[in-house]
């Protein structure tokens, strides 16, 4: 790919996540996972973390989810990539419902962590594996990166349509609060389109209509 696609990959390696809204208990009873959510908000990470973390050991993918974050982070306890890699991995293979958006970032958490060796090997194909589930969960940033890994034939092969694709449902399943992720893939898939033929924008574009729909 060109030197402008692959500098936007570069900045996009670095982009930050956020943490994922915390679930908070119905009942009248303050929850642990509320006390978490609240020791979060005003800055008390360790409290945070040391509420979370019981929850995490006890198979919770949200909380595992999380606590992943706070060690990817380093927010209430010493950063430490191998720890997040491996609740992220915990998480990103959960069953459970209702929480599909935390294990799906959890997915591309992984995947970021395998594309920069954060923690764990770095291995392009693993991290392509980790996004590609989280695409599929329709993570709008793992479909972004997934898109330019196509469009570079980095850890995957070289395909500007399954690239296009992917792009183009970034580009249209964003949040509203993912705007950045829709403006990239907007602007690369923009980059990409010159090098296809017509008829292969055709097929990805069938292929988006085909998921979106």
């Amino acid at each position: 790919m060109g030197g402008k696609i692959r500098k936007r990959k570069g900045m996009y390696r670095y982009l930050t996540f956020g943490l994922l809204t915390l679930l908070i208990s119905t009942s009248c009873a303050v929850s642990p996972f509320e006390e978490s959510g609240k020791a979060y908000e005003r800055g008390d990470y360790a409290t945070a973390f040391r509420l979370m973390k019981p929850l995490a050991e006890q198979g919770d993918a949200q909380a595992q989810f999380n606590l992943g974050l706070l060690y990817n982070k380093g927010q209430g306890v010493p950063q430490d990539y191998a720890e997040a890699a491996k609740w992220y991995l915990k998480a990103a293979e959960a069953k459970q419902r209702g929480v599909l958006r935390a294990i799906a970032q959890a997915q591309c958490n992984l995947g970021i962590l395998y594309y920069n060796g954060q923690g764990v090997p770095q291995d392009y194909a693993e991290a392509a594996k980790w996004y590609l589930k989280a695409s599929e969960r329709n993570n709008a940033q793992a479909q972004l990166t997934l898109g330019m890994m196509h469009a570079d034939g980095q850890g995957v092969p070289q395909d500007y349509v399954l690239a296009h694709m992917w792009l183009g449902l970034a580009a249209s399943g964003s949040r509203a609060s993912e705007a950045n992720f829709r403006e990239m893939a907007i602007k690369t898939r923009d980059l990409l389109a010159p090098k296809m033929t017509p008829e292969q924008i055709a097929e990805a574009e069938r292929m988006t209509r085909g998921l979106t729909h």
